[in-house]
């Protein structure tokens, strides 16, 4: 691919939504950005306010070409006050915020090898707590590097409050699944991630999925010279990519032409060493973290089953008529996935169901089928404090963070950030954020 077609596929596959969201939602994905009272919606969900946001990231040339995407909560045990918000900003690199929903720290991603490679772009992160690196354990933010197909692992030092992250991800480090640059240009490249500490081992893995693809890789986070981190792939697994339906069909989501239905979100429960993957236009999957078991379909999204038909002068999917196949809780995309712990062992997976703004809450026992037990909704809380939309990545710690959330932490993706600003151009600028919810507020209005 060429350096025009390459930079300009990265602008597209970003702006133009993909099909099978286009076949699902239509016009109605900007709902939702007006302020409205906590309590219920309309379809008697409960609501919740944030009580910050950070401010927006905008995806063009002034903005740095930044977009939010995914965040991760570290809390910093000797002074939870101090604790930190890491988040992913695409090509606008890595984003560090304070319990205040202010920035910290802002550090770039890697500049393309050469004029004609596609652009470091950070997609998903995650967070491990003593790490064990050649100079002593460290606290590590993990970020996939979907523009580079590699991960890249930041120290994370609360000795330096102004520039807390550091870059310490061994130069050595190898694509995840690409063969050589050509391929890592094609963009079919490390994309979702979630981190995992094997108890029976003591090894630590981050799981990889591969961007239009259905594949994960499980990778052992390794140490290496001067303190840096190194990795190696240990095994992959394939996630089903088409179902046998009912009526003896067999189906696949509408898509473009090549492109399988991926999967982003993923979250891994420590206790059980249990991953679950949000595969976007199917469903969840629950499966082994080693990725040695045979993926369970825990839900499937609302659109699971509907025949649809790729236009490529739209770039969107026609969709025919719904068979009924599909789930009641989810509306395609599943985005982040995270998990609420409780010290006895209960908790719920809580998964962003992008297609309708809502957050679905799933019971965390795999005992108990991971049962859907309920979901909600953030919204605004006034007109310039606006709620979640089109939320991409999430993240949870039911600990406490100070005197600001002594009751833990939410914080979610806002893709459709409001109010809008004007390009210049008679149009509006894409902007998004992230949005810091107390989760006491969550708990309370969900009952869980």
């Amino acid at each position: 691919m060429s350096s025009t077609s390459t930079k300009e596929a990265l602008v597209r596959t970003h702006r133009t939504p993909r099909g099978v969201t286009t076949l699902a939602l239509g016009a109605t994905l900007l709902a939702l950005v007006t302020a409205a009272p906590a309590g219920a919606d309309d379809a008697g969900l409960p609501t919740v306010t944030p009580t910050s946001e950070t401010l927006p990231l905008y995806d063009d040339e002034a903005g740095g070409n930044s977009d939010a995407d995914d965040p991760a909560i570290w809390r910093n045990a000797a002074d939870p006050d101090r604790s930190l918000v890491i988040a992913t900003a695409k090509e606008g690199g890595l984003r560090v915020y304070d319990l205040g929903a202010r920035l910290v720290q802002s550090l770039p991603a890697p500049r393309p090898p050469a004029e004609d490679d596609a652009p470091g772009r950070y997609n998903n992160v995650d967070l491990v707590t003593g790490l064990p690196t050649s100079t002593g354990r460290v606290d590590v933010a993990v970020v996939s590097d979907r523009g580079n197909d590699r991960l890249r692992i930041y120290r994370i030092d609360p000795a330096r409050p102004g520039a807390p992250l550091t870059d310490i991800t061994d130069p050595a480090a190898a694509p995840v699944f690409s063969a050589d640059q050509a391929e890592i240009n094609d963009q079919r490249t490390a994309y979702g991630l979630a981190t995992w500490r094997d108890k029976a081992t003591g090894r630590t893995y981050a799981l990889v999925s591969q961007r239009e693809r259905t594949r994960v890789a499980l990778v052992e986070l390794t140490p290496a010279a001067g303190g840096t981190v190194g990795y190696r792939k240990v095994r992959t697994l394939d996630i089903p990519s088409s179902f046998r339906l009912p009526n003896g069909t067999t189906w696949s989501p509408c898509a473009e032409p090549g492109e399988l239905p991926q999967v982003e979100g993923m979250v891994v429960d420590p206790a059980t060493g249990t991953l679950y993957a949000g595969q976007e236009d199917i469903g969840i999957w629950r499966v082994r973290a080693d990725l040695t078991t045979k993926p369970v379909l825990v839900d499937k999204v609302r659109e699971f089953g509907v025949p649809g038909v790729y236009d490529e002068a739209t770039e969107e999917c026609t969709a025919g008529a719904d068979p009924g196949y599909g789930g009641e809780h989810l509306s395609a995309d599943v985005e982040g996935l995270t998990l609420f712990q409780e010290s006895d062992g209960d908790g719920y997976l809580i998964a962003s169901s992008q297609g309708d703004d809502t957050f679905a809450l799933y019971d965390r026992e795999v005992s108990e089928a991971n049962e859907y037990e309920g979901g909600f909704r953030v919204v605004a809380a006034s007109a310039t404090l606006d709620g979640s939309q089109e939320c991409d990545g999430a993240a949870v710690l039911n600990a406490p963070l100070g005197s600001r959330y002594p009751n833990g932490l939410l914080v979610v993706q806002d893709g459709h950030e409001t109010p809008e600003v004007p390009d210049g151009e008679g149009g509006t600028r894409t902007a998004t954020g992230f949005k810091f919810v107390d989760l006491g507020d969550v708990v309370d209005a969900a009952d869980m």
